[in-house]
């Protein structure tokens, strides 16, 4: 990077920016600031009217309609058509290792056993606004194979190997804002920006690689949301004169409207898509939220909402299914386990990684995720070495009984228990205190959690306190048990993490927050929307 393109401290006319770093004030600049500018004001108000038809789908749905396949489509559903021909390097997509894009672990997650690595913005990434800049600066310099860091801590130095596995940016999803960025006196929308920035300093130095840019798109719900992202890809196309597919995507399917849309969403992208994803920890988050008002639909223990559940199964299958009718990849889900020191501990640990991976290739994924490179060889005997070549787009489940709306909706079975309850509580609490200290994504009791599973906890609990559910232990879950159990618990996180690090991790506003939406009688729709005032 040259001083040549810096630009002045003042942001070009309708954009407003805080002041940049050195390494970011390079980046941005007058180019990448004036396609920021014209995108938001092209493509904000369109997100105004999608996310307003969105909420005004969920009001039917909270008045009693349940989620179904649209007649309007069907179409589109029956129809002989496919997405455009996949690009070579993503049809090898069978280990996918997921991570913020903090400096040191982009480059671990890059020289993982691995074929790919998503790079979030997104749940794993609290969007302080020097931690966004510095992820863009560590995935340029990437795309580069410019990327080293030397650790503060213990002085052990990083780089980039011969080879990383492939590089794929996830932006916000459509709800969140970017406070930070303004144009025209608004707030920019977070996936916009993400996507803008990452687009303009990286595409040059890709299509010199003989690759394209390659994002993952979390959170929709319909396929006019997709339709949105799709007029994105061509206007930025258009705009820097590159031929229609330089952009390609994966939508995760991790919404429970979206599963129902998934004909649709590839229809809508089929230019630019080349997978649909399981997204199966948001998805479970979905299913409360989506189906809050239905006291028939209330979730046992998080710990036994597993992909052997029929709903989760069922909505597994039909996504292989549906993908590769079209020509689309089809992606499992994350492995959220952490490898442990204790020999017989991981041992536990591997076999059951290794039976949730069993069952999605059964089922026909083309790939999976992990979350850590320890998990790494054996997911790699399940998904390279136990499949005879780089996909399974072979498999068409052309002789499946039909997935119907009742199966994607079934009720889950399982227990309510006060270990669990205590459990969501003690998860939340520490990743949101976490999340608003700068820090997206936090091993809690051997787990990798984003903010994913910390919505599943805190919904768990308000759809249990609203439908008066019961645990084994007969007490019947209020308000009144929720605010008794989160002071008990948080005394055992405090014991657990230690009093420096409680008061320098904002573990009381942490608490505060989580006691706010958690006894909200509407339900809070993200947890990051009243967490990002809370962040810098």
């Amino acid at each position: 990077m040259t001083d040549s393109n810096k630009p002045s401290a003042t942001a070009i006319d309708g954009l407003q920016l805080p002041p940049l770093n050195d390494a970011s004030a390079v980046l941005i600049n007058k180019t990448t600031q004036e396609f920021l500018v014209a995108l938001t004001r092209k493509f904000r108000p369109q997100l105004h009217a999608v996310l307003g038809a969105r909420a005004k789908r969920q009001q039917h749905i909270d008045d009693g309609t349940l989620p179904d396949f649209d007649p309007a489509t069907k179409s589109i559903r029956d129809g002989d058509w496919r997405v455009a021909k996949l690009p070579e390097d993503l049809t090898k997509r069978r280990l996918e290792i997921t991570g913020p894009v903090d400096r040191k672990m982009v480059i671990n997650a890059l020289n993982a056993n691995v074929d790919c690595y998503m790079a979030d913005f997104e749940d794993s990434q609290s969007p302080t606004w020097e931690g966004l800049l510095q992820g863009q600066v560590n995935l340029y310099d990437a795309n580069r194979g410019q990327l080293d860091y030397t650790d503060p801590a213990s002085g052990k130095y990083y780089q980039l190997n011969d080879n990383p596995a492939l590089l794929i940016a996830r932006v916000r999803g459509l709800h969140l804002p970017e406070k930070h960025v303004l144009v025209d006196n608004e707030v920019a929308p977070g996936g916009l920006v993400d996507f803008a920035l990452y687009f303009c300093l990286n595409f040059q130095q890709r299509l010199k690689s003989n690759t394209g840019v390659y994002y993952y798109i979390p959170k929709l719900e319909h396929s006019d949301e997709a339709q949105w992202w799709a007029d994105v890809f061509r206007f930025t196309e258009d705009y820097f004169k590159q031929p229609r597919g330089t952009i390609r995507a994966t939508i995760l399917i991790e919404t429970l409207p979206a599963v129902f849309q998934m004909d649709e969403i590839l229809h809508a992208m089929k230019d630019h898509i080349v997978a649909l994803n399981c997204g199966r920890w948001d998805y479970i988050f979905s299913y409360i939220k989506t189906l809050k008002n239905h006291p028939d639909r209330v979730l046992p223990d998080r710990q036994v909402v597993t992909m052997d559940q029929p709903f989760l199964n069922a909505y597994s299958r039909l996504l292989v299914k549906t993908c590769h009718r079209r020509g689309a990849l089809a992606m499992g889900g994350m492995a959220a386990f952490i490898p442990s020191k204790d020999p017989d501990e991981n041992a536990k640990i591997l076999a059951k990684v290794k039976a949730d991976k069993e069952l999605e290739r059964t089922n026909g994924h083309d790939g999976t995720w992990i979350a850590h490179p320890g998990l790494a060889a054996t997911v790699r005997e399940v998904f390279v070495d136990g499949l005879s070549g780089n996909n399974q787009l072979h498999v068409l489940r052309e002789h499946d009984q039909p997935v119907t709306a009742e199966h994607l909706l079934a009720p889950c079975s399982g227990p309510r228990t006060e270990l669990g309850m205590r459990t969501n509580i003690r998860v939340a609490l520490q990743y949101i205190a976490a999340w608003i200290s700068g820090k997206g994504c936090v091993p809690i009791y051997g787990l990798m959690e984003d903010a994913a599973t910390a919505e599943i906890s805190r919904t768990s609990i308000w759809q249990w306190i609203k439908h008066k559910a019961a645990l084994d232990n007969g007490e019947v879950v209020t308000k009144q048990l929720f605010r008794d159990y989160l002071a008990e618990e948080a005394k055992v996180v405090r014991n657990e993490v230690g009093d420096q690090r409680w008061n320098q991790e904002h573990f009381e506003q942490a608490t505060q927050l989580l006691e706010q939406i958690t006894t909200a009688d509407d339900l809070v729709g993200f947890l990051t929307l009243p967490g990002y005032a809370l962040l810098d």
